[in-house]
């Protein structure tokens, strides 16, 4: 319930959301007065929220970055949460999207010999099709690929950041018990990450990945015109917020 409840929250209150909430009551209110003050808003939800400064100043405020680069030896194992991927049913392969990241900082920080151990933690995000692992086809993609079955460890069953942690744990305590741990997620979702880990009495050192956010710019384009993209963006910060409101009620954090 609680999962599915996450995603209905996560509908709602997308910008677009509103726009559309707000378009369709104006449409149907009678009042003149409230007719034009509704589509204002409208219009200002849809300006403010497509615009990248105001995103990036946001995020910038949210996200936790990495403080240091690792130096080799320094953990027993990294820990890469999943939610990067899908499956394409028809062709039979899996896709990636932008928090592959997360994947390919890990295997680049193991290259360089940080860790000896890297634990993929992600089973089925998916509603519909829960029989669908994330682990199970990253393992698949990643032994075609090249990378040695004994460099890595998988969790296949966790559905949400809070299983993360939780699952992770008694797979922690047999690959590397009382080690030293690195996370590896993406920066806007590390906040939620560490909590989630701490709770749980794991101690890990964050590593970000695929930084949404960057350096003060002041650009006219950057700082004036609206993306379609931004908008999209902001759904990923909402949702995050909700995940944490949610889990700190949940006690999950």
């Amino acid at each position: 319930m609680f999962f599915i409840l996450s995603k209905i929250f996560a509908f709602l209150l997308m910008p677009m959301t509103w726009f559309f909430i707000l378009l369709i009551w104006s449409w149907r209110t009678k009042n003149d007065g409230r007719k034009k003050r509704l589509r204002i808003a409208a219009i200002v939800i849809l300006i403010l929220f497509s615009n990248r400064f105001v995103f990036d100043r946001t995020m910038h405020a949210w996200e936790i970055n990495t403080t240091q680069e690792p130096a080799a030896g320094t953990y027993d194992a990294i820990i890469v949460l999943g939610g990067m991927s899908s499956y394409d049913q028809e062709f039979d392969r899996i896709q990636f999207s932008r928090g592959t990241d997360r994947l390919l900082q890990a295997i680049a920080l193991w290259n360089k010999g940080v860790a000896p151990k890297i634990i993929f933690t992600g089973g089925s995000g998916s509603i519909k099709n829960s029989e669908i692992k994330e682990g199970e086809k990253i393992r698949d993609f990643l032994r075609k690929a090249g990378i040695p079955d004994s460099v890595m460890v998988y969790e296949t069953q966790s559905r949400n950041t809070h299983e993360n942690a939780s699952l992770t744990k008694p797979v922690l305590s047999k690959v590397a018990p009382g080690g030293r741990y690195l996370l590896v997620t993406s920066a806007f979702h590390m906040r939620r990450s560490l909590a989630c880990f701490a709770k749980e009495g794991i101690k890990v050192t964050p590593y970000s990945t695929d930084r949404y956010s960057g350096p003060w710019k002041f650009d006219f384009d950057y700082m004036f015109l609206p993306t379609a993209e931004t908008l999209g963006d902001w759904n990923i910060l909402f949702h995050e917020w909700i995940g944490c409101i949610s889990y700190k009620f949940s006690g999950y954090i």
